[in-house]
């Protein structure tokens, strides 16, 4: 099962599109979370084994600094996006991020590419 936490910067009904596909896909607005800080965001998607999806660079920052291994997060760098193209992008970018994903892993997403970085970073 697909499990993701859904940002506020995403349209709040990417959280009923995706469950129509099969996914467990929860909007921080339907949790009483839109004002909460990325940092409850993350703990609350850690504690629930979600994915977090957000259009915010923060959260890679947080977690870059962090140490830790989750949870993990997808940044998608796309302007424009409604919903239904929101829950596709989605879904087309899962089979080839699920392995890191499940493992704890960094994924941002642009219109040329997807990139991966493993969780935890370690800095040299």
């Amino acid at each position: 099962m697909k499990r993701v936490l859904l940002d506020q910067g995403l349209p709040r009904s990417t959280a009923t599109v995706l469950p129509q596909a099969g996914w467990d896909a929860i909007h921080v607005a339907e949790i009483a979370m839109s004002r909460a800080d990325d940092a409850s965001i993350l703990l609350r998607a850690r504690t629930e084994s979600r994915v977090c999806v957000t259009l915010d660079a923060d959260f890679h920052s947080l977690l870059a600094t962090s140490g830790e291994q989750a949870p993990s997060v997808i940044r998608i760098r796309r302007e424009g996006l409604d919903a239904s193209a929101h829950a596709h992008l989605l879904q087309i970018i899962w089979p080839q991020i699920e392995n890191a994903v499940t493992s704890g892993a960094m994924v941002t997403v642009t219109d040329r590419s997807v990139r991966v970085r493993r969780l935890p970073v370690v800095r040299l």
